[in-house]
């Protein structure tokens, strides 16, 4: 057997540099680690209570495979209220995380040589899905638009692709690795484009609860029979190991997106989704303690690379900081990561892995003392760059 003779689409999906830098860095004892997208708080306690006494209900059966009805209700419920999302019980399937969701999606609406639009910078698994999927894959560089989508770029896209047939595209709002949020008005602009054009919008919006500010809107709202939207608890209720995903979608979409999805998984864990009902039936306010507090980190580290030279974007949402490397430390992202995990014990990740070579992210869902022990590492290492002739 040669490896050469499996599916071309797998071989050409590299595994996640991201996970591999972050599983060769944590072998050094020293290290404090700024890279996963992982919060570091607990999962709240009336929600590990309710595991508890699924385990004790021996609550171990095949659910049905969208969901328990009860938790597709309690899900139409919790996100009406929070961002007006228009979708009863019937629309919602419950996936095995949003990673999940986003493969489920792409691989039920997208035919192998269709056209997808992703932006760039943009969280890996985008295009990993895309490439599985046999799809064309047309990238959008957001930096030069203020890390946002604009009509423009987007109309550009599909009229510089006149062979691709460009069937939709993927918005991450709020946005990893930028933290950039979109507004109602950039929203709404992009409507009469994605209109016209047919297209359908996969909406990424898992980090929907996490914004500073400003309000979570979703192209749902204009566009409810376009628009497919992700979303779970793995940040909302910092649930990262418990792998709970919402799809939700229009009729009939949603019925052909259930049978990717039953045919993939079967159907999450049922204790995991009584977990999911206690945390959507009464866990409404649980992210406010965390945003709170993510808001005094992305300040701290915002203003701390403000003060060392790089060009921090504000983030509106999320729990990333993403900055240009100063220009005069002459190391691309990888460079910079790689220096920075060796001689100063920081990890954060390159730019690179989100298609953008130029830049760093640091995630600041950590302790005020990672934090900063790690701005006083980065301070040091573009000290010791300066000092060092070129």
């Amino acid at each position: 057997m040669n490896i050469n003779d499996i599916n071309p689409a797998a071989l050409k999906v590299k595994p996640s540099a991201m996970r591999d830098f972050d599983r060769e860095i944590s072998s050094d004892p020293k290290i404090v680690k700024l890279t996963l997208g992982e919060p570091n708080f607990n999962v709240p306690e009336h929600i590990k209570q309710a595991t508890i006494q699924a385990v004790r209900d021996n609550d171990s059966h095949y659910p049905y495979f969208w969901g328990h009805d009860d938790l597709r209700q309690a899900a139409s419920k919790y996100y009406k209220e929070k961002f007006g999302y228009n979708y009863d019980e019937n629309q919602i399937v419950v996936t095995v995380g949003a990673t999940e969701a986003v493969m489920d999606s792409v691989r039920t609406l997208f035919a192998p040589g269709d056209g997808i639009i992703i932006l760039n910078p943009s969280y890996p698994l985008y295009d990993a899905c895309a490439d599985l999927c046999e799809l064309n894959i047309i990238h959008i560089d957001t930096s030069k638009t203020n890390y946002i989508l604009t009509p423009e770029s987007l109309q550009k896209a599909i009229d510089d692709h006149p062979d691709i047939k460009v069937k939709g595209f993927i918005i991450n709002d709020p946005n990893n690795p930028t933290g950039v949020a979109y507004s109602e008005d950039q929203l709404k602009a992009l409507v009469p484009v994605i209109k016209k054009n047919n297209l359908w919008v996969l909406s990424d919006e898992i980090y929907g609860e996490l914004t500073y500010g400003v309000k979570h809107y979703s192209l749902s709202q204009w566009l409810p029979d376009q628009t497919i939207i992700m979303n779970g608890l793995s940040k909302s209720h910092a649930m990262t190991g418990y792998r709970l995903g919402f799809i939700f979608g229009p009729n009939p979409f949603i019925n052909q997106i259930a049978k990717v999805h039953q045919f993939t998984v079967t159907t999450p864990a049922s204790i995991v989704q009584d977990a999911a009902s206690e945390a959507l039936n009464h866990g409404q306010n649980d992210a406010e303690p965390m945003r709170l507090e993510y808001d005094k980190r992305r300040k701290f580290v915002q203003e701390s690379l403000n003060n060392l030279g790089f060009n921090v974007i504000t983030p509106g949402g999320a729990f990333y900081i993403y900055a240009v490397i100063p220009a005069s430390l002459n190391l691309d992202s990888w460079a910079f990561v790689k220096k920075l995990a060796k001689e100063y014990h920081i990890g954060i990740f390159p730019g690179a892995a989100f298609g953008d070579d130029k830049s760093i992210r640091i995630s600041y869902a950590a302790s005020d003392e990672a934090l900063k022990a790690a701005m006083k590492g980065i301070s040091q290492m573009v000290k010791d760059l300066e000092k060092t002739p070129s």
